[in-house]
């Protein structure tokens, strides 16, 4: 489903922005990868055009601490200038809404993608854009898992500008499964 319905005057209300750190206060993605190179071997080159700043600890540094979280949030920019293009940073940010919005799932439960055996793919993923997004400046993308049931796990996410200004809505179920380690 597609709507080319123009912006104009009306009501407007969003949620709030979660409390989180600046970006320039968190590690890039490249430091929170070293030393699990051969555990997640598929994040370490993956969305390269894109910075990454996580504001809670990724799952699979969670995962080796033991710990569980019910949401994940990440600063997100174009690695670079990006052309002066409003179709192109939408692009790029439809691009990134599939990057986290199942992690939620999974640390909600204390997993990792790499640590544990976990099956998953999209079942369906809508994004709702409620304005213009410049992804050449920093975008909060705030992820939260409200169910995980029949082999399924829903994961919704929000984005939200520096302002604080909700810019778009994401809902993702996915089909998970998790093979527990046998016990010997």
């Amino acid at each position: 489903m597609i709507s080319y319905m123009s912006g104009g005057p009306g009501l407007e209300h969003a949620v709030d922005p979660p409390e989180v750190d600046e970006p320039h206060t968190r590690p890039p993605i490249g430091e929170l990868l070293r030393g699990y190179e051969a555990t997640v071997p598929h994040f370490v080159n993956a969305l390269q055009p894109i910075e990454w700043r996580y504001t809670n600890d990724p799952s699979w540094v969670m995962r080796e601490k033991g710990d569980r979280l019910p949401y994940n949030r990440v600063w997100l920019k174009a690695l670079g200038a990006m052309p002066d293009d409003p179709v192109l940073h939408t692009a790029t940010m439809l691009y990134s809404s599939d990057t986290t919005v199942l992690d939620s799932v999974i640390t909600t439960h204390g997993l990792s993608w790499g640590f544990d055996r976990i099956f998953a793919a999209s079942a369906n993923h809508s994004v709702w854009f409620h304005r213009q997004v410049d992804f050449d400046d920093w975008v909060l993308y705030s992820t939260s898992s409200p169910v995980a049931a029949d082999s399924r796990g829903l994961g919704t996410g929000h984005f939200f500008d520096r302002g604080g200004r909700l810019i778009a809505t994401v809902v993702q179920e996915g089909v998970l499964k998790y093979f527990p380690a046998a016990r010997r």
